[in-house]
Protein backbone atom coordinates (compact mmCIF):
# COMPACT_ATOMS: atom_id res chain seq x y z
CA UNK A 1 0.00 0.00 0.00
CA UNK A 2 -3.12 0.92 -4.51
CA UNK A 3 -4.69 5.66 -9.54
CA UNK A 4 -6.19 8.55 -14.79
CA UNK A 5 -7.98 9.33 -18.94
CA UNK A 6 -9.85 9.87 -22.96
CA UNK A 7 -9.54 12.86 -25.77
CA UNK A 8 -6.28 14.24 -24.86
CA UNK A 9 -5.83 17.45 -26.74
CA UNK A 10 -2.57 18.57 -27.12
CA UNK A 11 -2.97 22.27 -26.66
CA UNK A 12 -4.80 21.69 -23.19
CA UNK A 13 -2.42 18.75 -22.24
CA UNK A 14 0.65 21.08 -23.09
CA UNK A 15 -1.29 23.90 -21.35
CA UNK A 16 -1.48 21.95 -18.47
CA UNK A 17 2.31 21.07 -18.22
CA UNK A 18 3.53 24.47 -18.78
CA UNK A 19 1.38 25.32 -16.03
CA UNK A 20 2.42 22.71 -13.53
CA UNK A 21 6.34 23.45 -14.66
CA UNK A 22 5.87 27.44 -13.73
CA UNK A 23 3.97 27.24 -10.72
CA UNK A 24 5.73 27.33 -7.29
CA UNK A 25 5.14 23.64 -5.08
CA UNK A 26 2.24 24.33 -3.39
CA UNK A 27 2.29 24.98 0.69
CA UNK A 28 0.99 22.40 2.76
CA UNK A 29 -0.27 22.16 5.70
CA UNK A 30 -0.30 18.84 7.65
CA UNK A 31 -4.09 19.00 9.60
CA UNK A 32 -4.87 17.02 12.61
CA UNK A 33 -6.12 13.09 11.82
CA UNK A 34 -9.53 13.88 14.69
CA UNK A 35 -10.44 16.78 16.69
CA UNK A 36 -9.87 15.67 20.53
CA UNK A 37 -6.93 13.99 20.25
CA UNK A 38 -4.13 16.05 21.43
CA UNK A 39 -2.00 14.84 18.57
CA UNK A 40 1.81 16.10 18.29
CA UNK A 41 2.56 16.41 14.50
CA UNK A 42 6.27 15.30 14.07
CA UNK A 43 8.20 16.17 10.50
CA UNK A 44 11.57 15.85 11.88
CA UNK A 45 13.90 13.76 14.21
CA UNK A 46 13.72 16.39 16.74
CA UNK A 47 9.69 16.11 17.07
CA UNK A 48 10.01 12.09 17.63
CA UNK A 49 12.82 13.03 20.30
CA UNK A 50 10.47 16.13 22.14
CA UNK A 51 7.67 13.16 21.83
CA UNK A 52 9.95 10.41 23.01
CA UNK A 53 10.36 13.01 26.32
CA UNK A 54 7.14 13.45 26.84
CA UNK A 55 6.41 9.75 26.86
CA UNK A 56 9.56 9.38 29.61
CA UNK A 57 8.01 12.07 31.59
CA UNK A 58 4.40 10.92 31.55
CA UNK A 59 5.57 7.57 31.79
CA UNK A 60 3.42 6.58 28.86
CA UNK A 61 3.81 4.70 25.02
CA UNK A 62 3.60 6.52 22.33
CA UNK A 63 1.78 5.72 19.55
CA UNK A 64 2.71 7.11 15.56
CA UNK A 65 0.08 7.24 13.25
CA UNK A 66 1.86 7.33 9.31
CA UNK A 67 -1.06 9.04 6.92
CA UNK A 68 -1.56 10.71 4.00
CA UNK A 69 -4.89 13.53 3.17
CA UNK A 70 -5.65 11.13 0.12
CA UNK A 71 -4.86 7.75 1.41
CA UNK A 72 -8.77 6.47 1.31
CA UNK A 73 -7.78 3.71 4.43
CA UNK A 74 -6.01 6.86 6.60
CA UNK A 75 -9.73 8.93 6.00
CA UNK A 76 -11.44 5.82 6.96
CA UNK A 77 -9.49 5.59 10.23
CA UNK A 78 -9.79 9.40 10.55
CA UNK A 79 -13.99 8.50 10.23
CA UNK A 80 -14.12 5.86 12.01
CA UNK A 81 -11.81 5.58 14.68
CA UNK A 82 -9.82 8.62 15.89
CA UNK A 83 -13.29 10.61 16.00
CA UNK A 84 -15.41 7.79 18.51
CA UNK A 85 -15.35 8.85 21.94
CA UNK A 86 -13.50 5.62 23.47
CA UNK A 87 -10.51 6.43 21.02
CA UNK A 88 -10.34 9.69 22.38
CA UNK A 89 -10.48 8.56 25.94
CA UNK A 90 -7.98 6.01 25.62
CA UNK A 91 -5.39 8.80 24.17
CA UNK A 92 -4.84 10.13 27.70
CA UNK A 93 -2.88 6.83 28.43
CA UNK A 94 -0.26 7.28 25.67
CA UNK A 95 1.11 10.40 23.50
CA UNK A 96 -0.12 10.55 20.00
CA UNK A 97 2.27 10.93 16.96
CA UNK A 98 1.22 12.29 13.67
CA UNK A 99 3.35 12.16 10.38
CA UNK A 100 2.16 13.28 7.66
CA UNK A 101 3.89 11.87 4.41
CA UNK A 102 4.14 15.11 3.21
CA UNK A 103 5.42 16.93 5.49
CA UNK A 104 9.46 18.64 5.03
CA UNK A 105 11.46 15.16 6.72
CA UNK A 106 8.44 12.91 7.30
CA UNK A 107 10.11 10.76 4.67
CA UNK A 108 13.18 10.34 6.65
CA UNK A 109 11.11 9.66 9.35
CA UNK A 110 9.33 7.05 7.42
CA UNK A 111 12.93 5.20 7.11
CA UNK A 112 13.85 5.33 10.86
CA UNK A 113 10.45 3.48 12.15
CA UNK A 114 10.18 1.16 8.72
CA UNK A 115 7.16 2.32 7.43
CA UNK A 116 6.35 2.43 4.19
CA UNK A 117 2.26 1.70 3.38
CA UNK A 118 -0.39 4.21 4.79
CA UNK A 119 -1.82 3.72 7.19
CA UNK A 120 0.36 2.14 9.94
CA UNK A 121 0.32 2.44 13.59
CA UNK A 122 3.04 1.45 15.84
CA UNK A 123 2.73 1.24 19.26
CA UNK A 124 6.36 2.02 20.70
CA UNK A 125 7.36 2.11 24.67
CA UNK A 126 9.17 5.55 25.70
CA UNK A 127 13.08 4.64 25.15
CA UNK A 128 11.91 3.95 21.37
CA UNK A 129 11.30 0.12 21.73
CA UNK A 130 8.38 -1.69 19.03
CA UNK A 131 5.30 -2.57 21.04
CA UNK A 132 3.45 -3.81 18.23
CA UNK A 133 2.11 -2.95 14.77
CA UNK A 134 -1.96 -2.06 15.19
CA UNK A 135 -3.77 -3.73 12.15
CA UNK A 136 -5.82 -0.76 10.63
CA UNK A 137 -8.07 -2.98 8.25
CA UNK A 138 -9.87 -4.10 11.02
CA UNK A 139 -13.30 -2.44 12.83
CA UNK A 140 -12.70 0.18 14.95
CA UNK A 141 -13.71 -1.83 18.47
CA UNK A 142 -11.51 -4.29 17.07
CA UNK A 143 -8.63 -1.94 16.68
CA UNK A 144 -9.46 0.08 20.60
CA UNK A 145 -8.89 -4.21 22.14
CA UNK A 146 -5.89 -4.80 20.15
CA UNK A 147 -4.31 -1.14 21.56
CA UNK A 148 -5.43 -2.30 25.08
CA UNK A 149 -3.17 -5.30 24.75
CA UNK A 150 -0.54 -3.04 23.77
CA UNK A 151 -1.25 -0.51 26.57
CA UNK A 152 -1.61 -3.04 29.42
CA UNK A 153 1.95 -3.00 30.03
CA UNK A 154 2.86 -6.39 27.37
CA UNK A 155 6.07 -7.33 26.18
CA UNK A 156 6.70 -6.32 22.70
CA UNK A 157 4.98 -8.73 19.85
CA UNK A 158 8.71 -9.37 19.09
CA UNK A 159 9.39 -10.99 21.84
CA UNK A 160 6.21 -12.72 22.27
CA UNK A 161 6.84 -14.37 18.93
CA UNK A 162 10.42 -15.47 19.62
CA UNK A 163 8.44 -17.36 22.41
CA UNK A 164 5.87 -18.80 19.94
CA UNK A 165 8.61 -20.33 17.81
CA UNK A 166 10.52 -21.61 20.49
CA UNK A 167 7.32 -23.37 22.19
CA UNK A 168 7.58 -21.14 25.32
CA UNK A 169 4.38 -20.25 27.63
CA UNK A 170 2.75 -17.63 25.91
CA UNK A 171 0.12 -15.92 27.33
CA UNK A 172 -3.56 -15.93 26.26
CA UNK A 173 -3.29 -11.86 25.47
CA UNK A 174 -0.17 -12.55 24.04
CA UNK A 175 -1.68 -14.99 21.05
CA UNK A 176 -4.49 -12.20 20.81
CA UNK A 177 -1.67 -9.55 20.14
CA UNK A 178 0.27 -11.76 17.38
CA UNK A 179 -3.09 -12.74 15.61
CA UNK A 180 -3.95 -8.66 15.53
CA UNK A 181 -0.76 -7.48 14.74
CA UNK A 182 -0.49 -5.50 11.85
CA UNK A 183 1.36 -8.14 8.98
CA UNK A 184 0.43 -6.51 6.11
CA UNK A 185 2.63 -3.69 7.13
CA UNK A 186 5.44 -5.62 9.06
CA UNK A 187 7.72 -4.50 6.77
CA UNK A 188 10.20 -7.22 7.48
CA UNK A 189 9.97 -5.97 11.32
CA UNK A 190 9.57 -9.81 12.28
CA UNK A 191 9.31 -11.88 9.34
CA UNK A 192 11.00 -11.92 5.47
CA UNK A 193 7.62 -11.78 3.44
CA UNK A 194 8.41 -14.60 1.42
CA UNK A 195 8.56 -16.50 4.92
CA UNK A 196 5.25 -15.20 6.53
CA UNK A 197 2.73 -17.45 4.87
CA UNK A 198 4.28 -20.80 6.76
CA UNK A 199 5.04 -18.46 10.07
CA UNK A 200 1.49 -17.78 10.15
CA UNK A 201 0.35 -21.76 9.45
CA UNK A 202 2.57 -22.45 12.27
CA UNK A 203 1.53 -20.15 14.89
CA UNK A 204 -2.39 -21.19 14.10
CA UNK A 205 -1.46 -24.69 14.57
CA UNK A 206 0.80 -23.80 17.93
CA UNK A 207 -2.39 -21.69 19.66
CA UNK A 208 -3.80 -23.41 22.83
CA UNK A 209 -7.42 -24.37 22.26
CA UNK A 210 -8.61 -21.93 24.70
CA UNK A 211 -7.77 -19.07 21.82
CA UNK A 212 -9.84 -20.51 19.20
CA UNK A 213 -10.17 -16.80 17.74
CA UNK A 214 -6.53 -15.98 17.51
CA UNK A 215 -5.90 -19.30 16.12
CA UNK A 216 -8.88 -19.14 13.62
CA UNK A 217 -7.63 -15.78 12.27
CA UNK A 218 -3.90 -16.33 12.39
CA UNK A 219 -5.26 -19.75 10.31
CA UNK A 220 -7.25 -17.56 7.38
CA UNK A 221 -4.46 -15.05 7.10
CA UNK A 222 -1.95 -17.96 6.63
CA UNK A 223 -4.64 -19.07 3.79
CA UNK A 224 -4.88 -15.38 2.16
CA UNK A 225 -1.08 -15.43 1.57
CA UNK A 226 -0.43 -18.93 0.82
CA UNK A 227 -0.40 -18.67 -3.23
CA UNK A 228 2.08 -20.35 -5.20
CA UNK A 229 2.62 -23.05 -2.86
CA UNK A 230 3.65 -21.11 -0.20
CA UNK A 231 1.84 -21.57 3.25
CA UNK A 232 -1.02 -24.34 4.30
CA UNK A 233 -1.45 -26.78 1.29
CA UNK A 234 -5.45 -27.52 0.94
CA UNK A 235 -6.87 -30.45 1.58
CA UNK A 236 -10.61 -31.51 2.26
CA UNK A 237 -10.17 -31.54 5.61
CA UNK A 238 -9.42 -28.01 5.84
CA UNK A 239 -12.04 -26.66 3.20
CA UNK A 240 -14.65 -28.34 5.61
CA UNK A 241 -12.60 -26.47 8.69
CA UNK A 242 -13.21 -23.20 6.67
CA UNK A 243 -16.88 -23.89 5.15
CA UNK A 244 -17.92 -24.85 8.60
CA UNK A 245 -16.51 -21.27 10.34
CA UNK A 246 -18.12 -19.23 7.32
CA UNK A 247 -21.33 -20.41 8.23
CA UNK A 248 -21.12 -19.66 11.65
CA UNK A 249 -22.24 -15.41 11.96
CA UNK A 250 -20.49 -14.95 14.88
CA UNK A 251 -17.52 -16.39 14.04
CA UNK A 252 -17.16 -14.65 10.56
CA UNK A 253 -18.13 -11.04 12.49
CA UNK A 254 -15.45 -11.53 14.26
CA UNK A 255 -12.82 -11.69 11.57
CA UNK A 256 -14.60 -9.87 9.35
CA UNK A 257 -11.80 -7.99 7.65
CA UNK A 258 -9.89 -11.04 6.87
CA UNK A 259 -12.83 -12.28 5.25
CA UNK A 260 -14.30 -9.18 3.71
CA UNK A 261 -10.23 -8.74 2.14
CA UNK A 262 -9.55 -11.77 1.48
CA UNK A 263 -12.40 -13.65 0.02
CA UNK A 264 -11.09 -14.12 -3.53
CA UNK A 265 -7.44 -15.28 -2.24
CA UNK A 266 -8.60 -17.46 0.47
CA UNK A 267 -11.27 -19.45 -2.44
CA UNK A 268 -7.93 -19.91 -4.51
CA UNK A 269 -5.72 -20.90 -1.94
CA UNK A 270 -7.94 -23.91 -0.93
CA UNK A 271 -9.22 -24.63 -4.06
CA UNK A 272 -6.33 -23.57 -6.54
CA UNK A 273 -8.24 -24.99 -10.15
CA UNK A 274 -12.05 -24.64 -10.82
CA UNK A 275 -14.14 -26.87 -9.90
CA UNK A 276 -17.08 -28.10 -7.38
CA UNK A 277 -14.44 -27.10 -4.16
CA UNK A 278 -14.21 -23.75 -5.73
CA UNK A 279 -17.37 -23.24 -5.92
CA UNK A 280 -18.66 -24.26 -2.90
CA UNK A 281 -16.16 -22.52 -0.92
CA UNK A 282 -17.19 -19.44 -3.23
CA UNK A 283 -20.91 -20.15 -2.43
CA UNK A 284 -19.85 -20.26 1.49
CA UNK A 285 -17.87 -17.03 1.43
CA UNK A 286 -20.72 -15.86 -0.72
CA UNK A 287 -23.16 -16.26 1.77
CA UNK A 288 -20.96 -15.19 4.78
CA UNK A 289 -20.74 -11.88 3.04
CA UNK A 290 -24.08 -11.58 2.47
CA UNK A 291 -24.66 -11.01 6.15
CA UNK A 292 -21.80 -9.08 6.38
CA UNK A 293 -22.84 -6.29 3.95
CA UNK A 294 -26.77 -6.61 5.99
CA UNK A 295 -24.68 -5.86 9.05
CA UNK A 296 -25.61 -2.09 10.44
CA UNK A 297 -22.69 -2.55 12.83
CA UNK A 298 -19.79 -2.31 10.45
CA UNK A 299 -18.69 0.92 9.08
CA UNK A 300 -20.14 1.56 5.52
CA UNK A 301 -16.70 1.24 4.13
CA UNK A 302 -16.91 -2.55 5.51
CA UNK A 303 -20.20 -2.89 4.31
CA UNK A 304 -19.28 -2.09 0.70
CA UNK A 305 -16.12 -4.19 0.88
CA UNK A 306 -18.66 -7.26 1.42
CA UNK A 307 -20.12 -6.47 -1.57
CA UNK A 308 -17.07 -5.94 -3.58
CA UNK A 309 -15.98 -9.16 -2.34
CA UNK A 310 -19.13 -10.91 -4.01
CA UNK A 311 -18.07 -9.13 -7.16
CA UNK A 312 -14.87 -10.34 -7.03
CA UNK A 313 -15.97 -13.96 -6.34
CA UNK A 314 -18.84 -13.56 -8.85
CA UNK A 315 -15.77 -13.79 -11.48
CA UNK A 316 -12.97 -15.96 -9.94
CA UNK A 317 -13.36 -18.05 -12.97
CA UNK A 318 -13.21 -15.41 -15.66
CA UNK A 319 -9.32 -13.84 -17.18
CA UNK A 320 -8.53 -11.75 -14.58
CA UNK A 321 -8.68 -8.78 -16.93
CA UNK A 322 -11.58 -8.83 -18.48
CA UNK A 323 -13.43 -5.78 -18.59
CA UNK A 324 -17.08 -6.85 -18.86
CA UNK A 325 -17.36 -9.98 -16.47
CA UNK A 326 -20.45 -12.22 -17.04
CA UNK A 327 -22.00 -11.64 -13.73
CA UNK A 328 -25.70 -12.16 -11.91
CA UNK A 329 -27.63 -9.03 -12.54
CA UNK A 330 -29.44 -9.09 -9.35
CA UNK A 331 -25.87 -8.65 -8.45
CA UNK A 332 -24.85 -5.96 -10.57
CA UNK A 333 -28.23 -3.86 -9.38
CA UNK A 334 -27.36 -4.43 -5.86
CA UNK A 335 -23.98 -3.02 -6.41
CA UNK A 336 -25.39 -0.15 -8.19
CA UNK A 337 -28.04 0.65 -5.44
CA UNK A 338 -25.84 0.57 -2.69
CA UNK A 339 -23.20 2.68 -3.98
CA UNK A 340 -25.75 4.89 -4.82
CA UNK A 341 -27.38 5.11 -1.50
CA UNK A 342 -23.83 5.37 -0.06
CA UNK A 343 -23.00 8.53 -2.85
CA UNK A 344 -26.10 10.19 -1.22
CA UNK A 345 -25.95 9.18 2.18
CA UNK A 346 -22.52 10.17 3.32
CA UNK A 347 -21.65 13.50 4.64
CA UNK A 348 -18.34 13.87 6.61
CA UNK A 349 -15.37 14.48 3.95
CA UNK A 350 -13.35 11.57 5.52
CA UNK A 351 -16.19 8.85 5.11
CA UNK A 352 -16.61 10.41 1.78
CA UNK A 353 -12.64 9.81 0.46
CA UNK A 354 -12.88 6.48 1.79
CA UNK A 355 -16.16 5.09 0.61
CA UNK A 356 -16.90 6.56 -3.10
CA UNK A 357 -13.22 5.58 -4.19
CA UNK A 358 -13.87 2.07 -3.25
CA UNK A 359 -17.50 2.61 -4.70
CA UNK A 360 -15.48 3.05 -8.22
CA UNK A 361 -13.56 0.49 -7.70
CA UNK A 362 -16.00 -2.18 -7.31
CA UNK A 363 -18.33 -0.54 -10.47
CA UNK A 364 -15.49 -1.20 -12.19
CA UNK A 365 -14.35 -4.69 -11.11
CA UNK A 366 -18.50 -5.46 -11.98
CA UNK A 367 -17.63 -4.03 -15.51
CA UNK A 368 -19.98 -0.82 -14.60
CA UNK A 369 -17.39 1.38 -15.99
CA UNK A 370 -19.92 4.38 -17.45
CA UNK A 371 -21.28 4.05 -13.24
CA UNK A 372 -17.88 4.21 -12.02
CA UNK A 373 -16.72 7.41 -14.25
CA UNK A 374 -19.92 9.59 -13.67
CA UNK A 375 -19.78 8.65 -9.55
CA UNK A 376 -15.86 9.34 -9.82
CA UNK A 377 -16.68 13.00 -11.71
CA UNK A 378 -19.62 13.60 -9.50
CA UNK A 379 -17.36 13.77 -6.16
CA UNK A 380 -14.38 15.89 -7.99
CA UNK A 381 -15.55 19.13 -6.58
CA UNK A 382 -17.14 17.56 -2.88
CA UNK A 383 -13.47 15.56 -2.60
CA UNK A 384 -10.55 17.26 -0.64
CA UNK A 385 -7.96 15.29 -2.60
CA UNK A 386 -9.64 15.23 -5.93
CA UNK A 387 -6.46 14.25 -8.27
CA UNK A 388 -7.03 10.76 -6.00
CA UNK A 389 -10.22 10.50 -8.00
CA UNK A 390 -8.46 12.09 -11.06
CA UNK A 391 -6.13 9.22 -11.66
CA UNK A 392 -9.27 6.49 -10.97
CA UNK A 393 -10.58 8.17 -14.11
CA UNK A 394 -7.42 7.80 -15.57
CA UNK A 395 -7.24 3.84 -14.71
CA UNK A 396 -10.72 3.61 -15.73
CA UNK A 397 -9.72 4.79 -18.92
CA UNK A 398 -6.49 2.79 -19.38
CA UNK A 399 -8.10 -0.22 -18.54
CA UNK A 400 -10.34 0.48 -21.68
CA UNK A 401 -7.93 1.19 -23.57
CA UNK A 402 -8.77 5.01 -24.15
CA UNK A 403 -4.83 5.81 -24.35
CA UNK A 404 -5.71 10.16 -24.58
CA UNK A 405 -8.26 10.25 -22.16
CA UNK A 406 -5.96 8.37 -19.88
CA UNK A 407 -3.12 10.94 -20.00
CA UNK A 408 -5.59 13.55 -19.85
CA UNK A 409 -6.78 12.36 -16.13
CA UNK A 410 -3.45 11.81 -15.36
CA UNK A 411 -1.89 15.14 -16.51
CA UNK A 412 -5.04 16.66 -14.14
CA UNK A 413 -4.14 14.64 -11.47
CA UNK A 414 -0.11 15.16 -10.94
CA UNK A 415 -1.20 19.07 -11.75
CA UNK A 416 -4.03 18.86 -9.17
CA UNK A 417 -1.77 16.82 -6.43
CA UNK A 418 -0.57 18.76 -3.32
CA UNK A 419 2.68 17.83 -1.13
CA UNK A 420 6.17 16.75 -2.09
CA UNK A 421 5.64 12.95 -1.92
CA UNK A 422 2.33 12.97 -3.17
CA UNK A 423 3.83 15.33 -6.41
CA UNK A 424 6.21 12.66 -6.69
CA UNK A 425 4.05 9.65 -6.43
CA UNK A 426 1.78 11.08 -9.10
CA UNK A 427 3.79 12.34 -11.40
CA UNK A 428 5.90 8.76 -11.66
CA UNK A 429 2.57 7.60 -12.75
CA UNK A 430 1.84 10.46 -15.18
CA UNK A 431 5.04 9.57 -16.68
CA UNK A 432 4.77 6.22 -16.46
CA UNK A 433 1.44 6.53 -18.36
CA UNK A 434 3.39 8.51 -21.16
CA UNK A 435 5.88 5.86 -21.49
CA UNK A 436 3.16 3.44 -21.65
CA UNK A 437 0.76 5.14 -24.12
CA UNK A 438 2.36 7.93 -25.77
CA UNK A 439 6.37 6.57 -26.16
CA UNK A 440 6.43 9.00 -29.15
CA UNK A 441 6.00 12.06 -27.03
CA UNK A 442 9.83 12.46 -26.28
CA UNK A 443 9.03 16.50 -25.51
CA UNK A 444 6.40 15.66 -22.90
CA UNK A 445 8.03 12.80 -21.54
CA UNK A 446 11.33 14.41 -20.72
CA UNK A 447 9.48 17.69 -19.64
CA UNK A 448 7.54 15.47 -16.82
CA UNK A 449 10.66 14.04 -16.22
CA UNK A 450 12.57 17.40 -15.58
CA UNK A 451 9.92 18.49 -13.31
CA UNK A 452 9.97 15.62 -11.27
CA UNK A 453 13.69 15.91 -10.82
CA UNK A 454 13.48 19.70 -10.41
CA UNK A 455 10.66 19.41 -7.49
CA UNK A 456 12.97 16.55 -5.83
CA UNK A 457 15.78 19.47 -5.80
CA UNK A 458 13.46 21.34 -3.52
CA UNK A 459 12.50 18.74 -0.99
CA UNK A 460 15.04 17.66 1.45
CA UNK A 461 13.74 14.33 2.01
CA UNK A 462 13.37 13.26 -1.82
CA UNK A 463 15.48 10.39 -1.24
CA UNK A 464 13.74 8.88 1.42
CA UNK A 465 11.20 5.71 1.58
CA UNK A 466 7.91 6.65 -0.73
CA UNK A 467 9.53 9.64 -2.59
CA UNK A 468 12.51 7.33 -3.03
CA UNK A 469 10.89 5.06 -4.50
CA UNK A 470 9.09 6.98 -6.73
CA UNK A 471 12.31 8.29 -8.59
CA UNK A 472 13.16 5.08 -8.63
CA UNK A 473 10.31 4.02 -10.33
CA UNK A 474 10.73 7.11 -13.26
CA UNK A 475 13.95 6.10 -13.55
CA UNK A 476 13.83 2.59 -14.47
CA UNK A 477 10.69 3.67 -16.99
CA UNK A 478 12.83 6.15 -18.56
CA UNK A 479 15.51 3.18 -18.81
CA UNK A 480 13.25 0.94 -20.47
CA UNK A 481 11.72 3.60 -22.73
CA UNK A 482 15.34 4.05 -24.34
CA UNK A 483 16.07 -0.15 -24.35
CA UNK A 484 16.25 0.55 -27.81
CA UNK A 485 19.21 3.17 -27.52
CA UNK A 486 16.82 5.99 -29.33
CA UNK A 487 16.22 7.79 -26.46
CA UNK A 488 20.15 8.22 -24.98
CA UNK A 489 20.24 11.72 -25.87
CA UNK A 490 17.20 12.83 -23.63
CA UNK A 491 18.39 10.30 -20.91
CA UNK A 492 21.65 12.25 -20.76
CA UNK A 493 20.50 15.89 -20.49
CA UNK A 494 18.10 14.39 -17.65
CA UNK A 495 21.31 13.10 -15.55
CA UNK A 496 23.38 16.08 -16.82
CA UNK A 497 21.39 18.71 -17.07
CA UNK A 498 20.50 21.35 -19.54
CA UNK A 499 20.31 25.33 -20.59
CA UNK A 500 21.44 26.20 -16.81
CA UNK A 501 18.58 23.85 -15.19
CA UNK A 502 20.47 20.97 -13.32
CA UNK A 503 20.63 17.23 -13.77
CA UNK A 504 19.76 14.34 -11.55
CA UNK A 505 23.62 14.26 -11.49
CA UNK A 506 23.95 17.79 -10.15
CA UNK A 507 20.94 16.96 -7.65
CA UNK A 508 23.05 14.36 -6.11
CA UNK A 509 25.76 16.39 -5.88
CA UNK A 510 23.99 18.19 -3.59
CA UNK A 511 23.71 16.11 -0.99
CA UNK A 512 25.70 15.46 1.82
CA UNK A 513 28.69 12.50 1.06
CA UNK A 514 27.63 11.38 4.75
CA UNK A 515 23.73 11.58 4.06
CA UNK A 516 22.28 8.24 2.75
CA UNK A 517 20.28 10.25 0.30
CA UNK A 518 23.22 10.60 -1.70
CA UNK A 519 23.97 7.37 -2.64
CA UNK A 520 20.19 6.58 -3.20
CA UNK A 521 20.36 9.16 -5.29
CA UNK A 522 23.38 8.16 -7.37
CA UNK A 523 21.59 4.72 -7.23
CA UNK A 524 18.77 6.20 -9.57
CA UNK A 525 21.27 8.35 -11.55
CA UNK A 526 22.68 4.86 -12.72
CA UNK A 527 19.53 3.20 -13.05
CA UNK A 528 18.61 6.44 -15.62
CA UNK A 529 21.93 5.92 -17.62
CA UNK A 530 21.46 2.16 -17.64
CA UNK A 531 23.43 0.81 -20.99
CA UNK A 532 20.47 -0.89 -23.37
CA UNK A 533 21.12 -5.13 -23.35
CA UNK A 534 22.75 -6.00 -26.66
CA UNK A 535 20.52 -7.94 -29.11
CA UNK A 536 20.86 -11.40 -28.93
Amino acid sequence: MTCTARFSRAPLAAALLAAALAAPLPAWAATAPGSGVAWVTAAADADIERAYAQARAEKKPLLLYWGAKWCPPCNQLKATLFNRADFIDRSKSFVAVHVDGDLPGAQQLGARFKVRGYPTMILLKPDGSEITRLPGEVDAPQVLRVLQLGLAGGRPVKAVLADARAGKPVSGPEWRMLAYYGWDIDEAQLVAASERPALLAQLSRACPPAEREAATRLLLKALAESDDGKGIKPDAALRAQVTKLLADPRATRAQMDVVVNAAPDITKALAPAPGPDRQAIAAAFDSALQTLEADASLSRADRLGALTSRVALARIDQPEKTLRPTLPDALLQRLKAHVARDDQQISDSYERQAVITSGAYALGLAGLWADSDALLKANLARSHSPYYLMSQLGGNARKQGEADEALRWYGLAFDKSEGPATRLQWGASYLGALVDLAPQDAPRIEQVARTLFSEAGKDAAAFHERSARSLQRVADKLAGWNANGQQAAVLQRLHDGQNGQPGLAALCGRLDAVDAQRATCEAIARALLKKPAAAG
